[in-house]
């Protein structure tokens, strides 16, 4: 497998400009930039909050980068330490230097990392790609995730036609003008597309090729050793899978995780319903009483 990286400098150069000035309009108050190497390449890790407590591990989804939680940082760091991570082989600050095949490999990746930044107990929050990776990490090297709160996460269901419809027509629709995408946001099932700042970082990726395996199912025995505090928040409408069944299936093979529909919600659900998201968040963290 070859690795994600930009097709050309110019291409690069462009994001690398466009990432930066993101970080200045977006991130609220102080953060720490690290960069942490790993086998698989170097990972960018903003961390903020408080020095002491469980920290909470961000995670975001494929084509994403720390800055998806943007919105999220300033209450999520107010009582805690909050690690914002640029996933190595996604559109971000970090550089990848090896393949990631599958989803041990991605485990390994986040493994190294978590022991390289000193987290024995980390609360890993994973959105979408990002949860997918948070649950492969979980069942490889349990003991490390004190706990799980996952948006949306892929890897439960097959994905099928109408997911790739949603995100083709998201895109198109993230490149309509301005005074457009509400109403397309609308149309398209995507609230994600209304924040101006992210698509303009997005469009700035374009020259970005991503060479990340696909968010494979996991099959019931994985499911079945999730041994950790975990809450599945599921968007209601969500194009990535039929929520009611994946809800049935989690129910199934993991009885002691929390499953939560979120109403009237889709796929962009930190965008969507961000108050159910931040509650979600906020109160897997309060359970472990950090």
């Amino acid at each position: 497998m070859r690795i994600s990286e930009f097709k050309n400098g110019k291409a690069e150069s462009r994001f690398r400009t466009a990432y930066e000035h993101a970080l200045t309009q977006l991130w609220p108050g102080p953060r720490t930039p690290l960069d942490v190497p790993t086998r698989f390449g170097t990972t960018r890790v903003h961390r903020t909050g408080p020095d002491h407590g469980q920290p909470i591990v961000l995670l975001p989804g494929s084509g994403g980068n720390a800055l998806m939680w943007h919105a999220y940082i300033e209450r999520l760091a107010a009582h805690h330490p909050v690690l914002a991570v640029d996933t190595v082989g996604e559109p971000g600050a970090s550089v990848q230097s090896a393949p990631i095949s599958d989803g041990h490999d991605a485990a390994d990746w986040l493994e190294e990392l978590l022991a390289a930044l000193d987290v024995p107990a980390a609360h890993l929050v994973g959105c979408s790609y990002g949860g997918w990776i948070a649950l492969h990490h979980q069942i490889r090297h349990p003991g490390r995730t004190a706990a799980l709160t996952l948006v949306d996460p892929a890897g439960l269901a097959d994905v099928g036609r109408r997911f790739y419809t949603w995100l083709i027509l998201g895109g198109l629709a993230a490149l309509a003008p301005r005074p457009l995408r509400p109403r397309l946001a609308k149309a398209v099932d995507n609230s994600a597309i209304l924040d101006t700042e992210l698509m303009v970082l997005m469009r700035a990726s374009m020259g970005f090729r991503r060479r990340l395996p696909p968010a494979t199912t996991l099959g019931d025995e994985q499911l079945s050793r999730l041994s950790t505090p975990a809450l599945f928040l599921l968007g209601e409408r969500s194009a990535l899978h039929d929520a009611t069944a994946v809800s049935e299936r989690l129910h199934r093979l993991a009885p002691a995780a929390r499953v939560e529909v979120v109403p009237g919600a889709g796929h962009a659900l930190p965008t969507d319903d961000p108050a159910a998201v931040l509650a979600g968040i906020l109160g897997m963290a309060a359970q472990q009483g950090d």
